[in-house]
């Protein structure tokens, strides 16, 4: 379930996720608009933004640990986020189109949008804490749903 408490780890995964998001809303897409999206996939990607937000700060579940085999859920969750940061490098150097935004990066589709979600999920399973794991997977339907009706919209 978790344990309350103050969590570094989860904090440096939001400044990860945060920042380049803070930048790219004066860097958006050539045509950008969030005009046509699904209210729903809006109200669950909220949701689950509330969520791991909380649930990142409040569990020291995901601070260091000594060495163990669920380390390597940690090391996962940390490889997703270096890619994820890796995505907004590429995206914020390209002409940063629409079509730039929702490339696929490493064989991911809609990576801007799965690679943070499979971050924060990963990390709810390394501090085993079944709100973080469940926040994660309400903010991928809804993040990952609404990037791919974008995707689809520019693809069509």
């Amino acid at each position: 379930m978790g344990h309350l408490g103050f969590s570094y780890i989860g904090l440096l995964w939001l400044a990860m996720l945060f920042v380049p998001n803070l930048y790219w809303v004066k860097r958006q897409p050539t045509g950008y608009t969030s005009a046509e999206e699904s209210r729903l996939l809006a109200a669950l990607e909220r949701i689950g933004e509330v969520g791991v937000t909380c649930c990142a700060l409040v569990f020291s579940d995901f601070n260091l640990r000594p060495l163990s085999p669920r380390s390597l859920w940690l090391v996962l969750s940390l490889a997703l986020m270096m890619a994820y940061e890796c995505w907004w490098v590429r995206y914020f150097r390209s002409g940063r189109t629409l079509r730039d935004f929702y490339r696929p990066l490493l064989g991911v589709p809609v990576a801007g949008a799965t690679l943070p979600v499979l971050a924060f999920l990963t990390l709810g399973i390394y501090g085993r804490v079944i709100w973080m794991v469940l926040a994660a997977l309400v903010l991928g339907v809804g993040h990952i749903g609404i990037h791919l009706q974008h995707r689809r919209e520019i693809e069509g």
